[in-house]
């Protein structure tokens, strides 16, 4: 999120989760399913989680649109859900983390 946030996109706001003052409940998102999935929310409300939201972010950015109309399709997008699946289910966790503290609200979520 780093990179995208760099790119300084007018159309785009980012949220940390980690800020003590987010609530995923507010949101009525589930908070474990917030620290384990992408999610996007658009402006109309309406919110996209995994891979999708990766290409709605990508709608956004003129240096990524081409990767648009390559991942939003009946042939590819199944192959990506996957791989993100691997990625976030396998991969992730295990990627170094910027050192938090609970008092921030960024603990460690337990697995369902």
């Amino acid at each position: 999120m780093d990179h995208y946030r760099k790119l300084n996109c007018k159309t785009l706001v980012f949220v940390n989760i980690a800020d003590p003052h987010f609530s995923p409940e507010k949101e009525g998102l589930d908070s474990f399913e917030v620290q384990s999935k992408m999610h996007v929310k658009t402006a109309q409300g309406k919110v996209i989680k995994g891979v999708d939201s990766f290409i709605e972010i990508w709608k956004h950015l003129p240096r990524y649109q081409w990767l648009v109309p390559i991942c939003d399709n009946k042939v590819s997008k199944p192959c990506l859900r996957v791989g993100y699946f691997i990625f976030a289910r396998m991969i992730r966790p295990y990627l170094p983390k910027k050192k938090v503290h609970c008092e921030t609200g960024s603990c460690p979520v337990k697995k369902r």
